[in-house]
């Protein structure tokens, strides 16, 4: 029926411009000139009839007309010829406005932006008359370069010209200065406009939004409301984030009822943003009902709901969700897979992550970079640092990103050294090292208590203006004190002290226990309540282990029941395990044991393990041996336990039962772990006991 209808559309076409006689150059081209015009507004649909047009504009000498030469940039530039649709304007030696505005028109359908602006200062240069579409397409296109520079200069042609206060230059106006981050003079021009369309106001809102003013989006939303003017999708759309990111559940399901009754209940778009808002409020079970009920669904809908899944933990799920997602024939992109992969990293399902890595070879992502820092990431998380490292080295491109998830995930798999050296290498490819960078080296020298490397990363730090960040300055306290360092981690301290964070207060705190310097840790304390700042369970963790390295039992005692009565602190199992640590090793094993059995809920490993490393200090076997058969039943795998227990029955000369649990350790296949020392001498590192016992020899 198509193919009919266009031949059908030939031949009228064929008889019409028959039908046009051709001119001499003497002869007025007025009435040909609007006789084409009709024919371009009837058959300029298709590349064939709008070629046939063109051809006969030109034979006829009307070809340098602006109104023809406009309609046929236009009709170029929908279809996609753009070349053509350039040479048609090239042609006019004198090109208008209405003409050049059509020609950046079709630039920016087609995304070509900086044709856009060499088009735009081109009409400057040839004292062209810039009109307010002139400013809005020029806007658009600077918006999509992020060209700020220029984007200011038009902004203010647009001004002075009162150009901003027709909605259709204003809302491009606003939605530049949105974007490039100038809010406030967004809501400047906004208010000056005498009438706002809902484009406007979606741009105002929107950019609350995307700065994180949620109050004041839905504030603006609400004076939408009272104006009378009719919200769109995107409207909606914006919302609906605005009430998921600030967690108002309540103003999300009345959003929701709007939507309803605004009839944009079967809009995939916006329903979308529903399964989007209820995953963020962690309301999976709304999220799902709503996806559910979608008559049609696009991916970008599979994919809001599979992200909301591993958000809230729910990895089964996503993976059941992602076989119907298979299943439906819709597909995949890169954003479905990054979400699996991330919730594989959760659970440490490296046998998922596997085959979902497999998936992405398959499908040609791997040159997608979030997809393979993900991938890096998900192996790291499930301790499989080959595997990562050999995903690395496969990327042909990498950024900043991909060479941070390396390093910290070397660090945190006890691969410090390898991090260290794998800096360097980044060095080298000169890619500018971020704060998250240099913060994972930092621990990394700390885990090595390597003071060199870690003076080195601070000049880095300092180097960098990162130095002075509250979570840097935290990382470089806690690495001056594994170093032995703690004065210079208290001058660090007492630099940083204008800063007022927790977390500054918490790594100072730790790091006078490590020394034990419990005395201290409590001054750093009493100053935290002095300065108004809340005490977190972080906190009281350091407090209690300072405590317990220093056999400060009382303090520790009263700090614990501080908790509840003067923070509404829950003490969790970390705090129990310092508590009775504590008590065990000031002897107090009768009150420890009390106090576990006391526990509001079943005592875990480390709690245990505590109790019994008291035990054996304090050579108290038969507890030592009950607290060991305790363990055992939650971790017999464990080769600690086995250790500690043995080294109990050697102190009390019980060699049979010595023997016993040896004997049980090798039908289990367990092993004890090796010791590791580390020192520094001079310029170099040993971590071997052949190369420590050689260095000290040396020495």
């Amino acid at each position: 029926m198509g193919n009919v209808d266009s031949i059908v559309k030939s031949r009228i076409l064929s008889r019409l411009i028959y039908n046009v006689a051709p001119l001499t150059t003497c002869q007025q081209p007025l009435p040909i000139k609007y006789n084409f015009s009709s024919l371009l507004n009837q058959f300029s649909n298709t590349l064939i009839h709008l070629s046939s047009i063109h051809t006969q504009i030109i034979r006829n000498w009307v070809f340098d007309d602006h109104f023809l030469a406009t309609k046929l940039v236009k009709g170029y530039s929908d279809l996609g010829f753009l070349t053509v649709a350039r040479h048609v304007f090239d042609q006019c030696s004198h090109p208008e406005t209405i003409l050049c505005n059509a020609m950046m028109a079709g630039y920016v359908r087609n995304r070509q932006y900086a044709e856009v602006l060499h088009l735009f200062k081109m009409m400057g240069s040839c004292d062209i008359e810039i009109s307010g579409y002139t400013c809005n397409f020029a806007l658009k296109a600077c918006t999509g370069l992020l060209d700020n520079e220029i984007g200011m200069e038009i902004v203010r042609i647009a001004v002075e010209n009162g150009f901003h206060l027709h909605p259709y230059v204003g809302s491009s106006v606003i939605n530049f200065l949105v974007k490039s981050g100038n809010l406030d003079d967004a809501r400047v021009v906004f208010n000056q406009m005498p009438e706002r369309d809902v484009v406007c106001w979606n741009s105002i809102i929107g950019g609350y939004v995307h700065e994180g003013h949620f109050k004041e989006a839905i504030r603006m939303f609400l004076e939408m409301i009272g104006c009378g003017i009719r919200p769109s999708p995107v409207t909606m759309a914006s919302i609906l984030k605005a009430c998921g990111e600030s967690g108002l559940a309540k103003l999300g399901r009345c959003v929701h009822g709007c939507v309803l009754a605004l009839d944009m209940g079967n809009d995939v778009f916006v329903l979308t943003s529903l399964v989007d808002m209820y995953s963020n409020l962690g309301d999976t079970g709304s999220a799902t009902l709503v996806f559910n009920s979608m008559s049609s669904r696009n991916l970008v809908s599979w994919n809001a709901l599979i992200s909301g899944y591993v958000q809230n933990g729910m990895i089964p799920e996503s993976l059941a969700l992602f076989n119907r997602l298979v299943q439906s024939g819709i597909g995949l992109d890169s954003g479905t897979l990054v979400s699996l992969i991330q919730g594989c990293s959760q659970t440490s399902n490296l046998e998922n992550g596997k085959i979902l890595h497999a998936c992405v070879i398959r499908k040609g992502f791997e040159s997608n970079l979030v997809l393979s820092t993900t991938i890096v990431d998900m192996y790291f998380k499930c301790g499989a640092a080959n595997q990562a490292t050999t995903a690395f080295r496969r990327m042909e491109k990498r950024n900043v990103i991909t060479w941070t998830s390396m390093l910290v995930g070397l660090s945190q798999n006890g691969y410090a050294v390898d991090a260290l050296i794998l800096f360097y290498q980044m060095q080298e490819e000169s890619v500018s090292a971020n704060s998250v960078t240099l913060v994972s080296l930092v621990h990394c020298c700390a885990n090595l208590g390597s003071l060199k490397k870690g003076k080195s990363v601070h000049a880095h730090l300092i180097r960098h203006f990162y130095a002075y960040d509250v979570v840097n300055m935290s990382a470089l306290i806690d690495m001056y004190a594994k170093c032995g360092k703690i004065h210079y981690a208290e001058k660090l301290f007492n630099n940083g002290f204008s800063l007022k964070d927790d977390i500054l207060y918490n790594s100072m705190i730790m790091g006078y226990g490590m020394h034990g310097h419990g005395h201290h840790a409590i001054g750093v304390y009493d100053r935290m309540m002095e300065e108004g700042l809340r005490p977190n369970q972080t906190t009281f963790v350091s407090l209690l282990t300072a405590c317990s390295h220093s056999g400060l039992v009382e303090e520790g005692k009263a700090l614990f029941s501080s908790m509840e009565r003067g923070h509404n602190i829950k003490p969790s199992d970390k705090h129990y395990a310092c508590l009775v640590d504590l008590l065990s090793r000031a002897g107090h094993l009768e009150e420890a044991n009390a106090l576990v059995k006391q526990m509001p809920f079943e005592p875990s490993s480390s709690v245990l393990e505590a109790l019994l490393s008291g035990c054996r200090t304090h050579k108290n076997i038969n507890m030592g041996i009950q607290v060991a058969d305790k363990l055992l039943s939650l971790d017999y795998l464990n080769s600690g336990i086995y250790i500690m227990l043995s080294n109990i029955y050697a102190e009390a000369r019980r060699w049979d039962s010595v023997n016993y649990v040896r004997g049980l350790m090798r039908i289990r296949g367990l092993k004890k772990t090796p010791a590791y020392s580390l020192i520094e001498a001079g310029n170099q590192e040993y971590g071997k006991r052949t190369k420590y016992n050689a260095i000290i020899r040396g020495v």
